[in-house]
């Protein structure tokens, strides 16, 4: 499965409106993308967890690509106190269908339970490098997750993939759930055909890298076509 993410908290180069949004999910749809992974903003183009803005995100995406599972982040530069972002995920009036949650984070497994329990399903968030994947394991509701979403944070070409390795060596098998590796900027290809040798899920978009593997700068369906190319050969 290969997942789009189009924004992520990047400041500049980024589809940011919920119109902005639903074009470029969309046309990266259309060029084999089959899951989203995205980062609603507010007025000031900060990520937020806001139930306006939330909605607004997710339905206009919806729209343009009906039937794509959507998903928002959760992390804590959306709010710093776990408990304020579990009582914005309470007063969501449209949900998303999946929500990563960072698992160094403070508060993780509450943010996490209050998605399950509004029937939104999670992806765990364990960087690399954090000791996540411990705090992960020992959750009593791991394996109610969607999928374990193995982040590499190691952004060197010669390093990420044997980051990458360490990385899943952590997290095991023994939680029975998917994983979706990937990596960030100079680490995100060499990563991604790691993935792809492993057959785990995959993810690219400008949220993890701004370039082709060549160099060349790209926009989100380029990134999604090349890495589908990887996925079919």
């Amino acid at each position: 499965m290969l997942q789009v993410c189009p924004n992520g908290a990047r400041a500049s180069g980024v589809p940011v409106t919920p119109d902005e949004l639903a074009t470029a999910v969309r046309a990266a749809v259309d060029v084999g993308a089959q899951d989203v992974h995205l980062h609603p903003r507010d007025e000031t183009g900060a990520d937020t967890l806001d139930p306006r803005h939330v909605a607004a995100a997710v339905s206009a995406v919806r729209a343009a690509a009906p039937g794509v599972p959507v998903g928002v982040t959760t992390g804590a530069w959306t709010a710093a106190d776990p408990a304020e972002r579990a009582a914005l995920i309470r007063s969501w009036k449209v949900l998303p269908d999946h929500a990563s949650v960072n698992f160094h984070e403070d508060g993780a497994e509450h943010v996490a339970a209050t998605l399950l329990d509004r029937g939104v399903a999670v992806e765990a968030g364990i960087f690399s490098g954090t000791g996540a994947a411990a705090r992960y394991l020992r959750w009593p509701r791991a394996n109610e997750v969607l999928r374990v979403l193995a982040e590499v944070t190691d952004t060197g070409p010669e390093t990420a993939t044997a980051t990458a390795k360490d990385l899943l060596h952590e997290i095991g098998t023994g939680h029975g759930r998917p994983v979706l590796l990937h990596g960030e900027d100079g680490g995100a290809w060499p990563v991604l055909r790691l993935a792809v040798r492993f057959n785990l899920v995959v993810r690219v978009g400008l949220e993890d890298v701004l370039t082709l593997p060549d160099g060349t700068a790209a926009d989100n369906t380029a990134l999604v076509q090349t890495a589908g190319m990887l996925l079919q050969a």
